[in-house]
């Protein structure tokens, strides 16, 4: 048999193209573009299969059998798999080096079922050197990661498909419950459930300016007659202090502060030196990669990994999925060669640092992140080859790999404590010893800093934080001059909300879930609309205090932060082949000694109140509850409780903390801005009236107000008259014009004159001479633009929907346009082209700059910049793109020729179109051309209707 070339199997079409260039001929690379199966859905699971896998596409009876199926997708992509087979002579299963890797892997094998050898290909970087190592040094599949991968996705499917309906019928539709996601959740539902019960606590404190030598500088009071000054720290949650120390109040520290001032000079009493190092923080695993982006480069979870993907596929960092801190030798001397290079010798200790992980995982196979190769690209030898995004966070990988290498940082922190006798003070009677410190610190040897130095989150009471100056040098003794002393008033502060870092650090923290999987947990949570992001925080919903509410009441196991924990240690130990898979899965959803199985539970929910999951209690007379449209409050009558209760809106942006008792006061207080009379339209004498709607707020035109009906004065509010009785004739009334408020706009302070241009839109703004077509300024869907026939263009604002005028708009239909978008602003400008007469611009367009004169569109070459762009090359691109001629449209096709009858290929099913006509045909021309092709239609099928009868 001829020798045939070896298959490598990748997951990624950019990883394909990397590690073909580095395999070369003999070998074909192709990808399976991720997963090519799945379990199935239930219509296409075959009728004799329905009762064993018809709920869950998994026999829980027997050994959990899951039923996979090819998904429709990637029919045409196993097909080409299968073609490339039959002409190698060995398969390379080269995807991922994780669980969900080998699972893909192993469904390959399962799908392709080779006839010819196959093994595994692993590497944890795309270089010529890492590859073809991996070549060398293939291995067979590996199981238990199969079987850990398989169990994770069966817990996922039953956990999810017993839960989530749960939530349809109890809470609201479309909601989907999971084993991580659901604890994500809770974590922040119950960080807004403190700051929602958190009691700040109010303190106040001292701060003046010392001065040595002319040199000023700040000192904070910490001691008042040797008690300690009470601090943020102090307090407990409850606003009630930990420990005895010094509370002063407005009056008090008001006081000590002017006679401080009156004072005027201090002693030193004590100048405190402490020496410190800090250590560099280890390389990058998923986890603290996605906090770091977070908080410096403000890039989401999903957006960091996402940008580390493309990374790794284009060879430029190892693989972007480990929980692995550890370097390879190789990359120690480039991370220390590198250091050296750049800030010297003394940059790096004399050992090489080493780095271990605490987790214990089978996935700890892997490097941590780092810029791959032997020797690493600097920054700025790849900025050329790379996109912002892709730049940006290479930088600050490359910078942690290198400064996890290099030497401990050295400090000296001065501390310089100064007391104020107030007894000396004019009229300070019984005065009291104020003492005052000053912190410093220098750095007498930055080491690691140089390359790096790590972000922090948003901490509590960040105000106590004493500030970091430059001190001049005194001395025990000395008398110093304080002036300026101010009382300063605190507010202890609620634990920060979490953002996508810190939620990424606390599932790490507590053992919920793979890094791996955060970001795509973090995107669900937010997708299913349980968190908003309000800058970098991460805003619970109400409904998502409603779900957690049930899942705490009804399932409350399977939302347990250790209980969680400890599935993902059960998944660990079947990874590294400890636990038995089967044994497991039974254990989990039918119960043992130790555990209630799932199905018990659920078969076992008994009666869920839905009304009260979806109640929170604010005051005594009103409740939370949120609907079809938002939350709102619903305020019940004291005075009558048995009626219907008031309905409040609650803002959607209040965020649940900020709905106090006071504040859902204050909007049940409000006036009703609804139905608010604006005036009397002077065209028609019919009266405007603003509504707030369920699809937001409007303006109607309605008929005059009946001497029956009557104006609140408090608030604007129309009080219809009493209606007629149910089953009297109405007559049937026209509806009245209506038109919605602008987003700038606000029911509030909308006015009389802007009503009135909302009802007469879309505006007129004027007719193209060129085409005697009119010209129309409106708002849509999608936001304000401008409207020729079927040609739209968008504006920049809503106010240009009452201010463009008519050369504005024709200056917008004379810019090119792609699609539905306009071009952006001018690049550059140059004089007028001397064939079109029109100036020339270059534009920043979806595919890249490129010039124009408004009728003809020239791509700047790759390679060019656009600083490089003079007039006459502007001029001479567009010269030679005129000679060219129009591009021809997609889809044109030379008419072909009738050939012999051939079996036809079952991919073309299309006819092929003729090319577009160059004039517009005149309605006659259409006519004819309609009936010639119905009769064309009709000989066609009395053809074959005859072929059929004489076949008869």
């Amino acid at each position: 048999m001829a020798q045939g070339k070896k298959l490598v199997i990748v997951e990624s079409p950019t990883k394909m193209r990397s590690i073909q260039g580095y395999l070369g001929d003999g070998f074909e690379v192709l990808s399976s573009v991720g997963h090519i199966r799945d379990l199935a859905d239930k219509k296409d699971i075959p009728a004799a299969d329905k009762q064993a896998y018809g709920k869950y596409s998994i026999d829980v009876d027997h050994d959990f059998d899951p039923y996979y199926v090819v998904s429709d997708r990637k029919t045409k992509t196993v097909a080409e798999l299968k073609r490339a087979l039959k002409n190698a002579d060995e398969l390379l299963l080269a995807t991922d080096e994780d669980r969900e890797g080998e699972a893909i892997a192993w469904h390959l094998l399962e799908t392709l079922k080779p006839k010819v050898p196959y093994r595994r290909m692993v590497f944890h970087e795309i270089t010529k050197d890492a590859i073809q190592a991996a070549v060398e040094n293939t291995r067979e599949l590996d199981l238990a990661l199969v079987d850990a991968q398989e169990t994770r996705r069966i817990l996922d499917r039953l956990y999810g498909w017993d839960v989530s309906p749960v939530l349809w019928y109890k809470v609201k539709s479309g909601l989907s419950a999971g084993r991580v996601q659901s604890a994500a959740t809770r974590m922040i539902v119950d960080r807004e459930r403190e700051r929602m019960a958190f009691v700040s606590a109010e303190y106040w404190d001292v701060d003046a300016q010392a001065s040595a030598s002319g040199t000023p500088f700040t000192v904070r009071l910490v001691r008042l007659d040797g008690g300690a000054i009470a601090r943020g720290t102090d307090f407990d949650d409850n606003g009630a202090l930990k420990k005895a120390v010094v509370v002063l109040d407005e009056k008090a520290a008001a006081a000590l502060a002017a006679a401080v001032d009156a004072v005027g000079t201090g002693t030193v009493t004590k100048v405190e030196a402490k020496p410190g190092t800090r250590s560099p923080y280890a390389p990058f695993t998923t986890s603290t990669l996605q906090q770091e982006a977070g908080r410096k480069l403000s890039m989401s979870a999903k957006q960091a990994m996402s940008v580390a993907q493309r990374l790794y596929e284009k060879g430029y960092i190892t693989y972007m999925r480990t929980d692995s801190t550890a370097l390879s030798t190789q990359a120690v001397q480039a991370a220390r060669s590198q250091a050296v290079a750049l800030y010297g010798d003394a940059a790096v200790p004399l050992k090489p640092r080493v780095y271990k992980s605490k987790s214990k995982n089978a996935q700890e196979a892997h490097e941590a992140i780092r810029p791959s190769g032997e020797q690493f690209r600097t920054p700025a030898s790849v900025s050329s080859q790379l996109d912002r995004e892709e730049q940006r966070l290479y930088d600050l990988i490359w910078k942690r790999t290198v400064a996890s290498q290099m030497s401990d940082a050295k400090y000296e922190t001065t501390t310089v404590t100064i007391a104020v006798d107030t007894s000396t003070a004019p009229g300070a009677g019984a005065g009291k010893v104020a003492e005052f410190t000053a912190s410093g610190t220098v750095y007498t040897f930055k080491g690691f800093l140089e390359a790096y130095e790590e972000g922090r989150d948003e901490r509590r009471n960040a105000a106590d934080a004493a500030e970091n100056q430059s001190l001049p040098a005194v001395a025990v003794g000395d008398v110093l001059g304080v002036s300026e002393a101010d009382a300063k008033p605190h507010r202890t502060t609620p634990k920060p909300r979490y953002t996508e870092a810190s939620l990424v650090k606390a599932l790490e923290e507590h053992g919920i879930g793979r890094p791996s999987t955060f970001a795509s947990i973090i995107g669900t949570v937010i997708d299913r609309g349980y968190a908003t992001k309000r800058g970098q925080a991460l805003v619970p919903t109400w409904m998502a205090f409603s779900v957690v509410r049930l899942l705490e009441q009804h399932f409350a196991d399977l939302i347990d932060y250790d209980f969680t924990a400890a599935l993902e240690d059960d998944l660990d130990a079947i990874a590294r082949g400890e636990q038995k898979r089967i044994e497991w899965l039974h254990s989990f959803y039918f119960g043992s000694d130790s555990q209630v199985g799932l199905r018990q539970v659920v078969d076992n929910l008994g009666e869920i109140d839905a009304r009260a999951l979806n109640a929170t209690r604010i005051t005594d007379t009103a409740t939370l509850r949120f609907g079809k449209y938002g939350p709102y409050l619903e305020v019940a009558d004291p005075a009558n409780p048995d009626a219907k209760p008031r309905i409040v809106n609650v803002p959607e942006d209040l965020a649940p903390d900020e709905l106090t008792a006071a504040k859902a006061q204050e909007l049940i207080d409000a006036p009703v801005a609804g139905d608010r009379v604006l005036g009397e339209n002077p065209a028609n004498g019919k009266i405007l009236v603003v509504k707030d709607g369920r699809f937001g707020p409007y303006i109607q035109e309605n008929d005059p107000v009946s001497e029956d009906d009557q104006v609140d004065e408090s608030t604007g509010e129309v009080v219809e008259a009493t209606k007629p009785k149910r089953g009297a004739k109405k007559e049937a009334a026209p509806k009245p014009r209506t038109a919605s408020l602008f987003r700038s706009m606000s029911v509030d302070t909308i006015d009389l004159d802007t009503a009135l241009k909302l009802l007469e839109l879309p505006r007129v703004v004027g007719v193209d001479p060129a085409t005697d077509e009119e010209i129309t300024a409106q708002n849509g869907r999608f936001g304000p633009y401008l409207k020729k026939g079927a040609d739209s263009r968008s504006l920049e604002s809503e106010q240009q929907i009452f201010d463009i005028t008519l050369e504005q708009a024709l200056e917008i239909y004379a810019q090119p346009k792609y699609g539905a978008r306009r071009a952006s602003s001018a690049l550059a400008e140059f004089d007028a082209d001397p064939t079109s007469g029109k100036p020339i611009r270059i534009r920043d367009g979806r595919f890249g700059a490129y010039v124009t004169d408004g009728e003809t569109n020239v791509t700047i070459p790759r390679g060019q910049q656009v600083q490089d762009i003079t007039f006459e090359i502007a001029v001479q691109m567009l010269a030679d793109k005129r000679a060219k001629g129009p591009a021809p449209k997609r889809g044109a096709r030379t008419a072909a020729k009738k050939a012999a009858p051939v079996k036809k290929a079952p991919a073309k099913a299309a006819a092929k179109k003729a090319p577009a006509k160059t004039a517009a045909k005149s309605d006659a021309d259409k006519a004819a051309a309609r009936s010639a092709a119905a009769k064309k239609a009709a000989a066609t099928r009395a053809a074959n209707a005859a072929k059929k009868q004489a076949g008869a």
